[in-house]
Order: C-alpha cells, then structure tokens, then sequence
C-alpha cells in the first residue's frame, strides 16, 4: 500500500502543487489538506481517492497559489445602477434650477467608488474546481501505477516466502516420521516403567492415558492445514481484486498452527523447525500489511 506521486500545475491565474503518499494500515485512513475556499474541492478530492484506494494511511496536500495580477475587473450592477440614479436626480435638479451641465462620459462613471471592483479568483472557483480536478486525475494514476509496480515486487517477495513455508512444513512430516519411533519407545518404556512399580495399576488404563498422550503429540492435522494456507494464499496472490484483508487473516490462522504445532513438537528437532517456521510466518506478515 505504499504510494507516492507529486505534479505542478497552472490555470487560470493559479498554480499548484499535488503531494500524494500511501503507507500501509488496517484500514483507509484518508487525510486532506487543501484550501477550504474552493467550494466541492474536497468532497470530490476524496471521492477519487476512496473510490481508487481500499486500504492505507493516505495523505494528500494540496498548496495553491494566485497571482493576484491576474485578478480581473468587474462592473458593479448594483453600484453602476445606484450611480446612474444619482445622475438622474442631480441632473433634474440642476435643470430647474437653470443650469446646464456636461455630459458625463463612461470613463467618469467608471471611475466613481462601487461601479467598478476588482474580483479575485476566489470569486469565481468553479473553473479553476474543474482545472484542479482534472490535474489531479493524472496524479491518482501515477500514485495508483507505483502501487502497483510495488504490489508486483511484494507478490514476488511473498511468493519466495510462501515457498520457504512448504519447505519447511515438508522437513515438519519428516521430522514427525523420525520421532514416530523414538515417542514409541519412550511410550512403552514409561509404560514398563509403570507397570513395574504402581502395585495395583490397572495395565489398561495407563496404556490409554499413555495413547491419549501420543494423539496430544500429532501435529498431522498442523501440517494438513499449513499446506491448505498455503494454497490459499497462493490463490489470494493471483486474484484481481483486493485481498490484503483476506491475507491478513490467513496470516492469523498460520501463526495458529505453527504456535500449536510448537508446543507438541516434544523433539529437539521439531522444535526447531517449528521457530524457523514461526519466524518466516511474521516476516511474511509484515509484508502483508503492505498489500490492499
């Protein structure tokens, strides 16, 4: 799930900077920091973004400047019509009182306070709305293009990690076979051990507590079920859609058998086997977390 992707921009007497960047997380943690006076900038902002990007603490900035001289001028309807009133009025005034005065030119008129204003581009965002959104498009599909280019190397990585699994799960079955005999052994001579010395011990009832601790030490359903995870995730790795949930709890269910099969190893052997098992299985984990 990690990501990044920058771009400039310009329009429209405005120019931009994008900075988009992904690290992994559980869920979609999205965070936006953009100017709040462009109306519908955000909400459409993060839309994209949800939309595109399912898991990942995600963060994007957006640093806008104007160029104030390209601000543009203006006439005022309501300043323009209370001006023109005004004239209307002092000219009737003065034609009662006999006087005649000089025509009045555009050029007066717009100079008068409140005909003509100044706008600033924060007066008319829509346009530059649409600019923005338009340029960030291409933004969200770089960053979504690394993502995957990084997604191919962890496919790759988790892969080799996966295989790493069967190796091992395949020296647990070996190892399982060669203390079949030496628990066989050690069963019948505690067995012996027993009957020898517990006057009145009923021979029956030991050899079933003693059968009972064998089947506690068969570890051939963890191996069954390491190989089934495996396949799983393997099938996980090719799917189109997103899996980085589903992975995370197939991780959960190998950290669960290779913690089970540890404590009935009962074998100097298997016992090692069994962290290196438990090492590779966190290791894989975190790479995990990095996919959506």
């Amino acid at each position: 799930m990690t990501g990044f992707a920058t771009a400039k921009g310009a329009a429209l007497g405005a120019t931009w900077t994008w900075d988009l960047r992904s690290v992994n997380g559980k869920g979609l943690d999205l965070r936006l920091r953009v100017p709040d006076w462009i109306d519908g900038l955000e909400a459409r902002l993060r839309a994209r973004v949800t939309a595109a990007i399912g898991r990942g603490n995600v963060t994007l900035n957006l640093r806008l400047a104007r160029d104030e001289g390209q601000a543009e001028l203006a006439v005022n309807p309501a300043g323009l019509n209370a001006v023109i009133a005004a004239m209307a009025l002092v000219e009737a005034e003065a034609m009662e009182a006999g006087l005649s005065l000089a025509p009045a030119t555009a050029a007066d008129i717009l100079n008068l306070r409140g005909v003509l204003e100044v706008r600033s581009l924060d007066a008319q965002t829509a346009p530059l709305l649409e600019a923005l959104i338009a340029d960030f498009d291409h933004v969200l599909a770089d960053f979504l293009t690394m993502r995957r280019t990084e997604g191919r190397a962890l496919q790759t990585v988790i892969t080799a990690q996966l295989a790493q699994i069967t190796t091992l799960v395949d020296q647990i079955a070996a190892a399982t076979e060669a203390r079949a005999d030496e628990m066989a052994q050690t069963l019948r001579a505690n067995l012996a051990r027993v009957l020898d010395n517990g006057a009145g011990a009923d021979p029956q009832r030991i050899a079933q507590e003693l059968a009972l601790i064998a089947v506690k030490a068969d570890v051939t359903e963890e191996v069954d079920r390491l190989r089934a995870h495996v396949t799983a995730a393997q099938d996980l790795l090719q799917a189109p859609e997103p899996v980085g949930r589903k992975l995370d709890f197939l991780m959960q269910e190998f950290n669960r058998e290779a913690n089970t099969l540890c404590s009935k190893s009962q074998h100097k052997a298997l016992t090692r086997i069994g962290l290196d098992l438990k090492t590779v299985i966190d290791q894989m984990r975190e790479q995990v977390q990095n996919i959506q």
